[in-house]
């Protein structure tokens, strides 16, 4: 295939060339009846690219195909067999692959690492989850993909299961050992999904991590606006493989996706894929060598330690790690990433990825060079030269590995939409949750619908808040009440 060639950017342009009058939507009509003062702040080539797709452009079910080429040259530039674009990010891609491969009441071995949107998925579909354990850390507090027989136990428990769904990378950057677990699935004629929004880089250089779709797995969705060079929103998922029916996946998506695709969505993606054809290897050459340079020097500095494979690689940890995702303890210092990220923001305008009860994070990607590294490391040194006057880190109360592990007593979907009461968080312990609590960032879910709550999890969540922790998805952010359900923890 031609990857010169960009469709969506292509048709984009010829259709500013036909000089067309639209008597469609958005109603402001190519930037024209947008506030100006609005304008001032966005731009006019923002609202001349944002068009109706069915006017100009296309979309799945009109003629042209030039979503359809655009998503052909996708797969082609990653080895796929098919590839989907789309524009409501990953939460939409995997939630599509999730339906397309197990249906109401029947079972899915899912890591329990997953992000809160592969759990939005359960409640929608009404998937029976099978949650498979995660490789705890008790040193680092930190938990990495769950090994391959933690799935060859759930599968001997569960032979009906329709499939498994693993994240990796997570969002700490460390990966499974993808390769052994779509063996155990094939080996039993059920399908791979791999929630891989963190790794759009990974078929693009031979010293990252092994990309979901070398590994064996039959789908792999990847959000491009968090490694690549997409617009927030922009994702893809890929599929091979006859075990999951690409009619079938493309029905599931079209039963979620926005019949109102944005554009300039659809040709940032389009963009990203010549891009990296073209000079991926070139331009993550320079992020890789970058990252090295970067974590020797964090590294030099007294206080901070980068976690390396020595950290997350271990025996009994994680299978890999993407060494673009640069964690850096702060345990020498005694500070929260909490305090430390809201210390660089407001000292020297820098804003960092994750930050937890002893971490912050800094996401590298082939846009980093060596000016925003600079700045990078003047802010550590100064956060250093200042941490005896930041607040040592809380008591934030993180669970033992047996605690966080809370018992599934219904699905998630009969909690959520059943009769729930808001109570205080000390009278919730013992009750099924009706709502997701989730620690953001990364997004990981602690509480779900229909687990039973208990102690040890609520003080977490409870002293995380205090520390500086978000918990966005809580009908009380404050996590001073819950929802809970008000059926018995015993009826199933």
């Amino acid at each position: 295939m031609d990857h010169s060639q960009v469709p969506v950017l292509d048709a984009l342009k010829a259709y500013h060339a036909q000089n067309l009058l639209p008597f469609t939507p958005p109603g402001h009509k190519q930037g024209r009846g947008a506030d100006p003062r609005v304008r001032a702040v966005l731009g006019d080539p923002v609202f001349d690219a944002d068009m109706l797709a069915v006017s100009g452009l296309d979309d799945r079910t009109s003629s042209q195909g030039v979503l359809k080429q655009a998503e052909e040259l996708m797969a082609d530039a990653v080895g796929a067999e098919h590839t989907f674009f789309s524009t409501c990010g990953s939460s939409l891609s995997v939630k599509a692959a999730m339906l397309a491969a197990a249906g109401p009441h029947e079972e899915l071995l899912v890591s329990r690492d997953a992000h809160k949107s592969v759990v939005s998925g359960l409640i929608l579909a009404g998937i029976r989850p099978v949650w498979v354990e995660p490789r705890w850390d008790p040193a680092l507090h930190l938990a990495h993909p769950p090994a391959p027989e933690a799935f060859m136990s759930a599968f001997v428990e569960h032979p009906d299961a329709r499939g498994v769904l693993i994240t990796s990378p997570t969002p700490y950057g460390t990966c499974a050992d993808m390769q052994a677990i779509a063996t155990l699935c094939h080996e039993r004629g059920v399908p791979l999904i791999v929630d891989e929004a963190w790794g759009a880089h990974l078929p693009f250089h031979p010293d990252l991590p092994t990309w979901a779709m070398d590994a064996g797995a039959d789908v792999c969705v990847t959000s491009v606006h968090k490694m690549g060079s997409g617009l927030e929103q922009g994702s893809v998922f890929h599929l091979q493989g006859d075990l999951i029916d690409a009619k079938t996946l493309a029905s599931r998506a079209d039963l979620l996706d926005t019949t109102s695709p944005s554009v300039l969505i659809y040709a940032a993606l389009d963009g990203w894929r010549r891009q990296m054809v073209e000079h991926g290897r070139e331009l993550l050459d320079d992020a890789l060598l970058r990252a090295h340079r970067v974590r020797a020097e964090v590294e030099s500095i007294e206080g901070l330690h980068v976690n390396d494979r020595e950290d997350f690689c271990a025996p009994g940890r994680a299978f890999d790690m993407d060494p673009l995702q640069v964690f850096i303890d702060l345990n020498g210092l005694k500070l929260s990433g909490y305090d430390a990220a809201d210390w660089l923001r407001r000292h020297h305008r820098i804003n960092l990825h994750t930050s937890d009860h002893r971490r912050i994070n800094a996401q590298l990607t082939h846009a980093d060079d060596d000016t925003t590294t600079a700045l990078l490391l003047e802010g550590l040194r100064d956060l250093v030269a200042h941490a005896d006057e930041l607040p040592s880190a809380p008591d934030i109360r993180v669970p033992d590995p047996c605690e966080l592990r809370l018992r599934q007593a219904t699905l998630p979907r009969d909690a959520f939409f059943g009769d729930v009461e808001q109570v205080p968080t000390e009278r919730a312990v013992g009750r099924i949750c009706a709502e997701m609590l989730t620690p953001y960032p990364p997004g990981i879910p602690a509480v779900l619908p229909g687990e039973v709550l208990d102690g040890a999890v609520a003080d977490y969540l409870r002293t995380g808040v205090d520390a500086g922790m978000l918990v966005p998805d809580a009908a009380d952010t404050t996590m001073a009440t819950i929802r809970v359900s008000t059926r018995d923890v015993g009826a199933d």
